[in-house]
C-alpha cells in the first residue's frame, strides 16, 4: 500500500507543553490535505512497541485555517494511548486519521441568538476551534465561554483567550465574548465555585453572564466529562430544550467520544 492509499498521514510533533502533571498540550505539522470544521475531532494513532497501532479521538484547538494541529490531553495513568503519547518528544511522528469527525459544529443550529459554550476538562478544545474561527462571531449576538476545571492550575488556555481580541479577523466582534471560568476544588477570586449544573439550578450561571438560558434564544454545546453532559442535558431539559438533530432542530449539541 502506498502512502497515498493509506488511511492516515505521518505527521511530525513540532510542540509538546506539559502545564500540570495531568495536562499537555501538542501540536503538528498538518497535511495539506486535511480539512475540517471548526468543532470536530481528529483520530490520532501512535505505535505501540508491539508495532500495533493504538487510536484515540482529539478535538482540534487549531482553528480550520492553521497551518498546524494543535490538540490538549490528559494524562491517564496506565492508559493504552496517553503511554504512549507521553513518550513522544519533538522530530516524532503521530499519526493522523485523514478524515475528520464528529458533529459538534455550528451547523446543528439553524437559528439562536445566544450561543453558550459549556466545557469541562480538554473538552475545551473544540470550543477554541469555533472561537478561533469567523463564522461564530457573524451568526450570534452573544457567546458565553463556561470552562471548568477542578483547580485553578488546570484551567488552561487562558493566554489564548485573553488574546482573542487582539486577533485582526475578532478584534471588532470580541465584545461578544464573555468568559466565565469555574473552579470546583477551591475558592478562586472571579471564578464561580460549583458543578455547572448545579450553578445553572441556583440561577448562579445567568447571574454571572446577565443573560437567562432560554429555548428561543439559547443554542448550548456541551463537551467534556461524559457525567458533566448527561446531568446538564437533563437540567436543560426541564428548561424545555432537547437535542438538536439533523432532521430535528434542538437547543443543545453534545460530543461523545470518551
Amino acid at each position: 500500500m502506498t502512502a497515498s492509499e493509506e488511511k492516515f498521514t505521518r505527521q511530525t510533533l513540532v510542540e509538546v507543553q506539559t502545564l500540570t502533571p495531568s495536562l499537555f498540550t501538542l501540536r503538528t505539522t498538518r497535511d495539506s490535505g486535511y480539512r475540517f470544521r471548526a468543532g470536530q475531532f481528529a483520530r490520532l494513532g501512535v505505535y505501540k512497541p508491539s508495532g500495533s497501532i493504538v487510536w484515540r479521538a482529539y478535538s482540534m484547538v487549531s482553528a480550520p485555517h492553521d497551518d498546524f494541529l494543535e490538540f490538549f490531553s490528559i494524562v491517564v495513568p496506565g492508559g493504552e494511548f496517553t503511554s504512549e503519547l507521553s513518550r513522544l518528544r519533538v522530530g516524532d511522528q503521530l499519526l493522523v486519521d485523514r478524515q475528520a469527525f464528529g458533529f459538534l459544529t455550528l451547523d446543528r443550529f439553524p437559528d439562536g441568538r445566544d450561543l453558550w459554550l459549556l466545557s469541562t476538562g480538554t473538552g475545551l478544545a473544540p470550543f477554541l476551534s469555533i472561537l478561533q474561527d469567523f463564522e461564530v462571531w457573524e451568526r450570534f449576538e452573544t457567546i458565553k465561554l463556561v470552562y471548568s476545571a477542578r483547580e485553578e492550575k488546570e484551567l488552561a488556555y487562558r493566554e489564548l483567550i485573553a488574546s482573542f481580541g487582539a486577533m485582526e479577523h475578532l478584534a471588532e466582534h470580541i465584545h461578544k465574548l464573555q468568559f466565565i471560568p469555574v473552579v470546583t476544588r477551591e475558592q478562586v477570586p472571579g471564578c464561580l465555585n460549583a458543578r455547572i449544573t448545579t450553578l445553572i439550578e441556583n440561577g448562579e450561571l445567568e447571574r454571572a453572564a446577565g443573560l437567562e438560558l432560554t429555548p428561543e434564544c439559547s443554542r448550548v454545546m456541551l463537551c467534556g466529562n461524559p457525567q458533566m453532559i448527561e446531568d446538564t442535558r437533563a437540567v436543560l431539559k426541564a428548561r424545555g430544550m432537547s437535542l438538536a438533530l439533523t432532521r430535528k432542530p434542538g437547543q443543545i449539541a453534545v460530543e461523545n467520544y470518551w
